[in-house]
């Protein structure tokens, strides 16, 4: 992958991003083998990857290549976005005010609650009829 840089390891759900950032002057973007623009094809989710670099004015001053695996979509961007931000911190341990300030060093603890026994679902009850 990549031989030197700084690797991170950002999460959400149970999406994990794998990211490796070296500085670089070209603002590349590798996820799992392609370009950001093919594997999330829209510019918002690309506004969400970059929102780190905006808050710590470090755009275009770092080439990212990441591996995402599990997970949906937008918990990948969150995901990607978090691992980017603790990649950063180890870059410049003085960006952590900025970071935290916008909350991105802080891994979103909400999971999907497991389904308990007797239910349809986690809190879902089956239908009750009384008569």
């Amino acid at each position: 992958m990549v031989n030197s840089g700084y690797y991170a390891t950002g999460r959400r759900k149970t999406a994990v991003a794998r990211v490796w950032i070296k500085q670089g002057a070209n603002n590349i973007y590798n996820i799992n083998g392609k370009n950001v623009q093919e594997y999330f094809k829209d510019s918002n989710s690309i506004n969400v990857i970059e929102k780190p670099f905006v808050v710590t004015d470090t755009k275009g001053k770092f080439e990212v290549w990441a591996t995402l695996t599990g997970g949906g979509r937008n918990a990948q961007i969150e995901a990607l976005r978090h691992g980017i931000s603790r990649a950063l911190l180890i870059v410049d341990p003085e960006l952590r005010v900025a970071l935290k300030r916008a909350g991105f060093l802080t891994r979103d603890p909400r999971m999907k609650e497991r389904k308990k026994y007797g239910l349809a679902a986690a809190r879902k009850r089956y239908q009750y009829s009384k008569r």
